[in-house]
């Protein structure tokens, strides 16, 4: 089984690429360039920031795979999130069971509403329960819900909203609804791992440990790799 790993930027990417002992080599598509390591069927992907870019970069390695007569079976994203305290702390790792759009709505005078409560798309996806298992069980990670978000929360108040609104978010980032968004349209299962390095709330950036979360994901990814080795879709 071919894997999609997509994170935002390149020293995530490095990070995951550190759990694998393969060379890699570039291949270059329209707009992207993945890293293809030799021993493992893994692609590598820094997909770029956000939500609209992290789907548009996904997509395009997916419809090349898929193009090339040789489809991914699996997409995953990953990198490093703010964690919801005292649930997630800082330097644990994440695994969705759940990855929500917290922010795709509108606001209105009673609060804010989804866009599925206007009638349009969706704000949710589920990765395979048996590959969240699985997952859970090799890396120790914590599951709950991963938000994706445009805006990075900055406050206590707005931080206090989003865990009102989604009880079992664990973490927030900003491109997991994006991936599974281009995963969706080709029919690839998706699946979220994310390593916490700031609490969500007000920006501290003396309490961020980017480094440590690095590291954890490197760690769990070296855990991982089994699962995804052995993981068949087939039994979901």
């Amino acid at each position: 089984m071919r894997v999609l790993v997509a994170t935002a930027v390149p020293v995530e990417r490095d990070a995951v690429a550190g759990a694998f002992t393969a060379p890699a080599r570039e291949v270059v598509l329209p707009g992207v360039t993945l890293r293809r390591l030799s021993t493992a069927a893994v692609d590598l992907l820094a997909a770029g920031v956000g939500p609209a870019l992290a789907a548009a970069s996904t997509a395009t390695a997916l419809t090349a795979a898929a193009l090339e007569g040789d489809p991914y079976g699996l997409v995953v994203s990953a990198g490093i999130a703010g964690g919801f305290q005292p649930d997630a702390p800082v330097g644990s790792l994440v695994v969705a069971d759940e990855i929500t759009v917290a922010d795709l709505g509108a606001d209105t005078a009673d609060g804010f509403v989804p866009v599925t409560e206007l009638g349009f798309g969706t704000v949710s996806h589920r990765p395979p329960p048996s590959l969240v298992r699985e997952v859970v069980a090799a890396t120790g990670g914590r599951v709950g819900t991963v938000l994706t978000v445009s805006t990075v929360t900055g406050t206590a108040a707005r931080a206090a909203a989003l865990r009102a609104r989604h009880p079992r978010a664990l973490a927030e980032a900003m491109e997991g609804f994006g991936v599974a968004e281009a995963a969706a349209a080709h029919g690839v299962p998706v699946l979220e791992l994310r390593a916490v390095s700031n609490p969500v709330g007000p920006r501290d950036r003396a309490a961020w440990r980017i480094g440590d979360a690095l590291a954890a994901l490197t760690e769990g990814f070296g855990k991982l790799t089994p699962v995804l080795e052995s993981w068949n879709p087939h039994e979901s």
